[in-house]
C-alpha cells in the first residue's frame, strides 16, 4: 500500500499529458506577464492595511526589516518554486512538483493545501474590495442597504453583495481567457502600482525623523490571550517572541507574510506560458523582488509621515496623509486599493482554478472537471464551480480569523517544494533544469526552517483549523483519489497485460 501512496509521476509523462487535445492549455503568457501577474497578486491588502497593524502592534518604524525577512524567506522558496516551474512547466504548481518528487500523497496532500489557501484567499480579499467600495460610495453619498452590504439587517439576513459580484465577474473574466485576463490584469497593476509610488514620493516630503525614535521599540512582554502570538513558540523553546523589540520583528515577519501570499500563484501558469524554461525564473523572482522593494520603502515612509503608536490600523497608509493636512490623498490612495485588490482576487482565483483543473487531470478529482473550453481553451468548468462557491463564502462569511489560514497554507506549500527540489536533484539528476536552484542542499534547508518558524508563530486556533481541513483531504483522497487516479489505473493497467496468460492453445 505504502508504494502506491508514494508513487511518482514522471515529468515526461506530465508534460506528455498536456498535449492531449481536450486538456490543452493555450500557451499566451509572456515574462512581463507572469510578473504582471505576480506584482499584481501580491501588492493588495498586505501594503494598504498591515503596514500600520505590525507598526502599532509588534515592530514600530522596523515594520520595514519585518517586510525584508518575510521577503528573504519568500525569495528562499521562489528559487525552489523557478528550478521547478522551469523543469515541471505544467499547471498545478506545487501539487504538481510534488507529484513528480514525493509521490501522489504528498502530492494530494499539497493540492487540497492549496485549494483551501486561493480560496480564502481570494474571499477574504473580495469582502475587503467590497469595504472600500462601500466607503468610496458611502463619500459619495450612496448607500447600499445594510443587509446587501455584509452586515445584518432587521431581519436578521446580511449578504455582501459587492463581494459575491466581483467574484462572479472575475470568474467570466477568466473563464473567457488568460490573455484578456492579462490585459485587464496590466491595467489594473500600472494604477495599483501608480498609487503606490506616489505614496512613496509625495510621503516623503513629509517624513519627520523624530518618528522613526526609537526605530526598535523596548521589548515588551506578550500580553495572556494575544492572538497574535504562538504558544507553540513557548512550548518548544521555552520563551515567547513577545512584541516590540528585535524579536518583534520576527513576530510581525508572520503577520505582515501575507502581504506576499500570492507570488506562488505564478508557477500555477507555467502550462500557459510560450517559454516557461526561460520566462517562469523570470516572472516569480522579478515579481518577488519589485514588490518586496515597494514594501519596504512605503513602510519606511508612512512611519516617517506619523508616529508609529498613532497610525491608523484600518487605514494606515490613507489616514497619515489627512494627519499631515492633505486629505485628498486618503481618497485617492482607497480608490488605488479598491482597484488593486481586484487582481488579487482575479489572480487566486486563477491558481485555485489551475491547481483544481491539474488535480482532475490525474484523476485524483472528478475528470468531467479537466475538459477545457473548446473555444477559450480554459478549464472553465471548474472556473465556474469554484467562482460560484468563493461568491457565496464571500457573501455570507466575515473571514478575518480564517485569513491566517492562507498564511500557514501557503508556508506549508514552500516546505514541501524545498523538499522536493532536494529529492527530484537526487532521483533524477539527469533531468534538464533550464533553472537551477543555487547552493543546493543549503537555500532549500534554510527555506523548509524560515518557513516552518513563521508558521511557529502562527496561533494555535491556526494549526486546529488546518489540521481539520487536512483531515477532510486524507477522508477524501481514501474515498475517492486513490481509486480513480489516472498514474494508478495505467500501473494496473500494465501489471493486468504483464499477468495476462496467452492466448491461442499453446501447450
Amino acid at each position: 500500500m505504502s508504494s502506491t501512496l508514494f508513487r511518482t509521476k514522471k515529468v515526461e509523462q506530465s508534460i506528455l499529458d498536456t498535449e492531449e487535445p481536450e486538456h490543452a492549455l493555450k500557451k499566451s503568457l509572456s515574462a512581463l506577464d507572469l510578473t504582471v501577474f505576480g506584482v499584481g497578486v501580491i501588492i493588495g491588502t498586505g501594503i494598504f492595511v498591515l503596514t500600520g497593524t505590525v507598526a502599532k502592534n509588534n515592530a514600530g518604524p522596523s515594520v520595514a526589516l519585518a517586510f525584508v525577512v518575510s521577503g528573504v524567506v519568500c525569495a528562499l522558496a521562489a528559487l525552489c518554486y523557478a528550478e521547478f516551474a522551469s523543469t515541471v512547466p505544467v499547471a498545478g504548481s506545487a501539487y504538481t512538483f510534488s507529484y513528480a518528487s514525493l509521490g501522489e500523497l504528498p502530492a494530494w496532500i499539497i493540492g487540497w493545501d492549496l485549494v483551501l489557501e486561493f480560496a480564502l484567499g481570494t474571499a477574504v480579499v473580495a469582502v475587503g474590495w467590497s469595504g472600500y467600495i462601500a466607503s468610496l460610495m458611502d463619500n459619495a453619498g450612496w448607500h447600499l442597504p445594510e443587509a446587501l452590504s455584509g452586515r445584518e439587517g432587521a431581519d436578521g439576513f446580511g449578504f455582501d453583495i459587492l463581494a459575491a459580484a466581483l467574484v462572479l465577474v472575475l470568474t467570466g473574466i477568466l473563464v473567457l481567457g488568460m490573455k484578456l485576463s492579462a490585459r485587464i490584469t496590466s491595467l489594473v497593476v500600472a494604477i495599483k502600482v501608480t498609487v503606490v509610488l506616489v505614496v512613496i514620493i509625495a510621503g516623503a516630503f513629509f517624513v519627520k525623523g523624530d518618528n522613526y525614535d526609537p526605530f526598535i521599540p523596548d521589548s515588551k512582554p506578550v500580553p495572556a490571550g494575544d492572538d497574535l502570538q504562538s504558544p507553540l513558540i513557548q512550548l518548544m523553546f521555552g520563551w515567547a517572541p513577545g512584541n516590540f523589540g528585535v524579536m518583534g520583528i520576527f513576530t510581525a515577519a508572520s503577520v505582515v507574510f501575507f502581504a506576499f501570499i500570492g507570488f506562488d500563484v505564478v508557477a500555477t501558469a507555467a502550462e500557459e506560458t510560450r517559454n516557461p524554461q526561460r520566462d517562469m525564473p523570470r516572472g516569480i523572482l522579478g515579481s518577488l523582488f519589485i514588490c518586496t522593494a515597494l514594501y519596504v520603502a512605503v513602510s519606511i515612509v508612512v512611519t516617517g509621515m506619523q508616529h508609529y503608536t498613532q497610525l491608523s490600523v484600518d487605514a494606515p497608509l490613507a489616514d497619515a496623509f489627512k494627519a499631515t493636512g492633505h486629505p485628498w490623498y486618503a481618497g485617492f490612495i482607497s480608490f488605488g486599493a479598491a482597484v488593486g485588490l481586484t487582481t488579487v482576487c482575479m489572480i487566486l482565483l486563477l491558481g485555485q482554478t489551475r491547481v483544481f483543473f491539474a488535480m482532475s487531470r490525474d484523476g485524483l478529482l472528478p475528470r468531467f472537471f479537466s475538459r477545457v473550453h473548446p473555444r477559450f481553451k480554459t478549464p472553465h468548468r471548474p472556473t465556474i464551480l469554484l467562482g460560484g462557491i468563493i461568491a457565496i463564502v464571500a457573501g455570507f462569511t466575515s473571514l478575518s480569523e480564517l485569513a491566517e489560514l492562507v498564511n500557514i497554507g501557503t508556508l506549508f506549500a514552500f516546505i514541501v517544494v524545498a523538499f522536493g527540489v532536494l529529492i527530484l536533484r537526487k532521483s533524477r539528476p539527469d533531468l534538464h533544469r533550464a533553472f537551477r536552484t543555487p547552493w543546493v542542499p543549503f537555500v532549500p534547508i534554510l527555506s523548509v526552517a524560515a518557513s516552518l518558524w513563521l508558521m511557529l508563530n502562527l496561533p494555535t486556533e491556526t494549526w486546529l483549523r488546518f489540521a481539520i481541513w487536512m483531515a477532510i483531504g486524507f477522508f477524501v483522497y481514501f474515498l475517492y483519489g486513490r481509486s480513480h487516479s489516472r498514474l494508478g489505473l495505467q500501473e494496473e493497467t500494465t501489471v493486468g497485460q504483464v499477468l495476462k496468460p496467452p492466448s491461442g492453445n499453446e501447450e
